[in-house]
């Protein structure tokens, strides 16, 4: 994305839709999107978002859905939501793989990089013939947080037990596929969303600050390795990410080893100066591709991230957007229970979604604080 293109996003708000769809550790396949009544529902959630002044979402595409068998594609779960977009007006940021791939498609198998990036291409061929609009997508979502899971076995475990395999294997995906999508499309947005940390020691003794800074600096690996920063040997390179997104939420900030660094305590590090670091190492535009609070907590969630983009930007970070994820209710990975987390409730007996009015009243606030602030607004390239 060059310099002279204009900002990316058709609006700084945007909303985020839950689209996981991975197995958990007891071999339960998820689906978020059918779970929260988003697939028979998304031409209206579309145009609530809009109505509610969202012209940019986030949502993702069900690869176990799509892919019924290798190489035999069924796009049925996702034009609907092409077309719902297309009819509202809305720009998407989709998401082609967020942790959940077909039963058939083996991650620890050498040909995985490249059944993904088959699917990748396969996708925007149809997302071309819907819409004709200029590729927006996150090829893979949170390689960091994803190759975790899977290497302590809070996802299946697959592949040898040998630590880091698996996000050496993630980025050489994402590489591939990054270069790929270029390649074909080469005005394609290419965006990734990588979790948000700080990690603290509990001591001052120099070989626990030590080890808490080198767990704070693996948050960078999966970057680093595909801007080409670390690691050459990959094939990484600067042109692969146009965007760094960056998840956030209350809980991003923890002891080593211990527990979770409340807001307030003397170690929580400010959220501006969080971003600041990132800007500063990258030299790219970045958005906080997620953040979200639950119950109570929202809106006053959303006013301290606000706060601090603004602070992060008058400092010189290029801040281009804040996704509220998920913007709706939804039932919790590990136990299906009813989470409060989103702008929007689950779907009631008439069809209709209500709206948190308290979270709303703080995003038209916060919405019009960032209007006032000429280097946020976004123009009418952005509608490619």
């Amino acid at each position: 994305m060059s310099e002279g293109r204009g900002r990316t996003f058709a609006s700084f708000f945007q909303a985020g839709f839950e689209c996981s769809s991975h197995r958990r550790r007891d071999g339960v396949r998820l689906d978020l999107i059918r779970a929260t009544g988003h697939d028979k529902h998304v031409l209206g959630d579309y145009a609530l978002c809009r109505k509610l002044g969202f012209a940019t979402i986030r949502d993702g595409l069900r690869w176990h859905l799509i892919e019924k068998a290798p190489g035999q594609y069924d796009w049925s779960s996702w034009i609907p939501a092409l077309e719902a977009a297309e009819e509202v007006g809305m720009q998407v940021i989709w998401d082609l793989f967020h942790y959940g791939y077909p039963d058939h498609v083996d991650a620890a198998a050498t040909d995985f990089g490249a059944r993904f990036t088959d699917f990748a291409l396969a996708a925007l061929e149809v997302q071309q013939s819907v819409t004709g609009r200029a590729p927006l997508v996150i090829p893979l979502n949170e390689i960091n947080f994803l190759s975790w899971a899977i290497e302590v076995g809070y996802f299946p475990r697959v592949g040898p037990d040998e630590r880091g395999w698996f996000k050496r294997r993630l980025v050489g995906t994402a590489i591939r596929s990054a270069r790929a999508i270029r390649d074909a499309y080469p005005d394609a947005t290419i965006a990734w969303a990588e979790p948000l940390v700080h990690i603290a020691s509990r001591s001052h003794r120099r070989r626990d600050v030590r080890d808490a800074e080198a767990a704070r600096q693996g948050q960078f690996e999966a970057y680093d390795w595909i801007t080409g920063r670390s690691a050459p040997e990959m094939g990484g390179d600067p042109s692969l990410a146009d965007l760094i997104g960056l998840n956030f939420y209350p809980h991003n900030q923890w002891y080593l080893e211990g527990p979770t660094i409340p807001m307030g305590h003397h170690e929580n590090r400010p959220l501006a100066d969080m971003l600041v670091e990132v800007g500063d190492r990258y030299g790219k535009p970045i958005f906080l591709s997620e953040t979200g609070a639950e119950g109570s907590g929202r809106a006053s969630w959303f006013h301290y991230v606000c706060s601090e983009a603004r602070e992060a930007m008058d400092r010189g970070a290029r801040v281009e957007g804040i996704c509220w994820y998920p913007i709706t209710a939804y039932p919790g990975w590990d136990n299906s229970r009813h989470a409060e987390a989103g702008l929007l409730s689950t779907v009631t007996a008439d069809g209709s979604r209500h709206v948190d009015q308290r979270l709303f009243a703080e995003m038209e606030g916060q919405r019009s604080r960032f209007d006032a602030q000429p280097e946020v607004r976004t123009t009418a390239a952005v509608q490619r």
